[in-house]
């Protein structure tokens, strides 16, 4: 059976859902962690084999639902238990069936670093994260380059420095990778995927990483890596680790696909 694919979709529209999921409370959280920040970096630099972060999405807006929205400590903590490093852990309700109380209880149950993956536009979502235990936020370049969030991307960025949280700045495109590098950022995912139609090419970080370098921040491929291959391909392109998602949460058997991608370096 053909999986539904959704044509409409635009950064506009994520964007605008984000104001949406504030306007509507979706952020507050009863919780407030204190726990010390654990580092995205050394973690990844301390793997002996594959640095995974993992991530718990539910749905996609280019796959629609992709498992049922249960157990997500579960799911989490058979990730870790297989080999994941982190854990990118989806805030935003809609398009994604995510919540920012799946952070929480997530972290209260692993303790490796986590990632919480939205589609930030606000301070609003940065204090609700430090709120549930997250370790990282995640900034997409291309919202801030449309000016689409209530602030510029630096000002986001120290804020959520200033509580004590790592920053993940995402690029797509070879301009927005250099115009990151110049910023001098500690971490930088690129994106395999294409904003404009949604489809994925892994050759997306080879590309960027081949005319840019990577500086000395440490870089993340993430989107379409389903093989121990594409895992073997991107390090020797130049990635220092791999995000993730829908070719492990759409698995039969999470932990085997986990360890599987885990051991293929």
């Amino acid at each position: 059976m053909t999986k539904f694919v959704r044509t409409d979709f635009s950064i506009k529209r994520l964007v605008d859902n984000s104001f949406k999921a504030i306007d509507e409370g979706a952020y507050d959280t009863r919780h407030s962690f204190t726990h010390d920040v654990i580092n995205i970096r050394k973690a990844v630099m301390s793997c002996s084999h594959a640095p995974l972060i993992t991530e718990v999405k539910f749905s996609s807006p280019s796959k629609g639902k992709i498992r049922s929205m249960t157990q997500p400590v579960q799911i989490a903590t058979t990730m870790v238990n297989a080999g994941a490093i982190g854990l990118s852990v989806l805030t935003q309700p809609y398009l994604f069936d995510g919540s920012i109380e799946y952070l929480a209880v997530i972290r209260k149950a692993v303790r490796v670093p986590l990632l919480m993956k939205d589609i930030t536009v606000s301070t609003v979502q940065i204090d609700a994260g430090k709120k549930a235990g997250a370790d990282c936020i995640l900034l997409i370049k291309t919202v801030f380059d449309q000016d689409l969030a209530e602030d510029g991307m630096e000002k986001l960025a120290e804020y959520a420095a200033k509580k004590g949280l790592q920053v993940l700045v995402e690029v797509h495109t070879e301009r927005e990778f250099a115009e990151v590098l110049k910023e001098k950022h500690n971490l930088v995912g690129i994106n395999n995927r294409n904003l404009n139609n949604l489809k994925v090419d892994i050759e997306n970080t080879e590309r960027l990483l081949k005319k840019h370098g990577k500086g000395k921040g440490l870089v993340i491929s993430e989107s379409g890596i389903s093989k121990p291959a594409d895992i073997q391909y991107l390090r020797k392109a130049g990635a220092d680790a791999f995000l993730v998602g829908t070719s492990i949460m759409e698995t039969g058997d999470i932990g085997a696909k986990v360890a599987e991608l885990y051991n293929s370096l």
